[in-house]
């Protein structure tokens, strides 16, 4: 029987992927003790990056709160590989989510809901989670949005 964040996912209709390698000297996650913390992960859905560009200039708020919750989709695939089941995951600490923009565009804590309403509604009460939005010139393979969490797990 699926566990209720399976269940979650599948009424949200999101099938995790395999994480993503690393595409340097660096590993997926970090596991010590009650603690996990994620790398950055990036927008990939089916394998490649499902937007590209700056927020503000060839993206706008939806789309990048689109790319927001693409990389906690991936965020939850890399704890998934770490933890082997999510069911371990007792809270999410801290999310930072990077946002490639324009130096006019302010709205980087819009694209961060994308993040955090996907997390809530896969996650529940245990999705909740302190935040940081920042604003950044550019990010790796031109990505729009990157994101690292911390987790506290059981």
């Amino acid at each position: 029987m699926a566990n209720a964040i399976d269940k979650r996912l599948l009424e949200l209709g999101v099938e995790l992927p395999e994480p993503a390698k690393p595409a340097a000297n660096y590993v997926p996650s970090v596991l010590t003790g009650n603690l996990l913390v994620t790398s950055g992960q990036l927008p990939m859905k089916d394998g490649k990056l499902m937007a590209m560009g700056l927020l503000g200039r060839e993206l706008g708020t939806e789309a990048g709160k689109l790319a927001a919750k693409w990389c906690a989709v991936n965020v939850l695939a890399t704890a998934r590989a770490a933890l082997g089941d999510l069911e371990r995951i007792q809270s999410i600490l801290k999310i930072s989510v990077f946002v490639a923009s324009t130096p006019d565009f302010t709205e980087q804590h819009l694209v961060a809901n994308g993040a955090s309403d996907f997390l809530v509604a896969a996650l529940g009460e245990r999705g909740k989670h302190a935040r940081s939005a920042i604003g950044t010139a550019a990010l790796p393979m031109n990505a729009p949005v990157e994101i690292e969490a911390m987790f506290e797990v059981s």
